[in-house]
């Protein structure tokens, strides 16, 4: 009953925002820790390092929401540094789940997300999923703001992401018993998780990055899984009004539409892997 009090605050709140024609833009540090296990005898070390560099580097990014109390845009802010151009690239960006447009209104409970997958853009809509906030009554400051801990609780993906670049070394792919396979994504048991949010009533929205929402006040902070979103900036009510408009490219798809592609194009390149051409190194990411 806890999260529902304070689901009815955040009604309120943002009520209050709309008389005041509220607008804002938060911008946030991304970080996913991602165990990284290069192998193959004829890479240099050099190349490895430069490999674990790139990749890192991929997992790192910078996002801006725009947000009003009723919609809001999240998406990621793309640097000419940023690692790219070549399979390898589109690899990391899929992996890290880059790109795109996120839109979301929390009055109508829906989202659309924009999103190039395999050089394809898809637009995914459908209802937004209320999490089940429980407040904890723990504060912090973040920059200038007071900030309130809530958690929620997440059942998992049930697949375990681990990508590899080539062949297995020979006496690896001796040890590999019957029941193991060489893939880009390998199942592992459903699991829970705990999501840490850190939101502001000094900013009173329901929104926040990604699809994380739902609070009475601003999502400062997230800590999911092994990604931690941090804001470091916001310009409230910016001299040029924002437009908050639900992206419209890319072939319409459910949420589950677009699962079930992803999942057989991933076994599709699992196969081409599997059937050789690879160089003879591997590379696997476990997220």
């Amino acid at each position: 009953m806890n999260h529902i009090k304070y689901w009815v605050l955040s009604v309120l709140f943002t009520s209050l925002s709309y008389a005041q024609g509220f607008q804002g833009i938060a911008y946030y540090q991304s970080k996913t820790s991602v165990d990284f296990n290069i192998g193959g005898r004829d890479m240099p070390e050099a190349q490895k390092k430069m490999i674990q560099e790139r990749m890192k580097r991929a997992f790192e990014k910078t996002f801006e929401l725009h947000f009003a109390p009723a919609a809001s845009i999240y998406k990621e802010q793309v640097s000419l540094d940023q690692p790219g151009g070549g399979g390898g690239g589109m690899m990391f960006s899929m992996m890290s789940g880059g790109g795109g447009t996120y839109y979301k209104n929390v009055q109508e409970g829906t989202y659309s997300n924009e999103t190039e997958t395999f050089g394809k853009i898809f637009l995914i809509q459908d209802n937004l999923k209320p999490l089940a906030w429980t407040m904890t009554g723990e504060t912090k400051k973040i920059g200038n703001y007071t900030c309130y801990k809530a958690t929620a609780v997440r059942a998992v993906d049930t697949t375990q992401m681990t990508f590899r670049m080539g062949r297995p070394p020979r006496e690896e792919a001796q040890k590999k018993d019957s029941t193991q396979t060489n893939s880009l994504f390998q199942e592992k048991k459903p699991t829970e998780i705990t999501i840490t949010a850190w939101y502001t009533m000094d900013i009173p929205v329901a929104q926040g990055p990604a699809h994380y929402w739902g609070l009475p006040g601003l999502i400062m902070e997230v800590s999911d899984d092994r990604t931690v979103l941090l804001c470091n900036k916001i310009v409230l009510n910016p001299a040029e009004k924002i437009e908050i408009k639900a992206p419209s490219k890319g072939k319409k798809v459910s949420q589950a539409e677009f699962d079930q592609i992803m999942k057989d194009k991933v076994k599709e390149m699992s196969e081409r892997f599997q059937s050789g051409g690879g160089r003879s190194g591997s590379i696997m990411i476990r997220q």
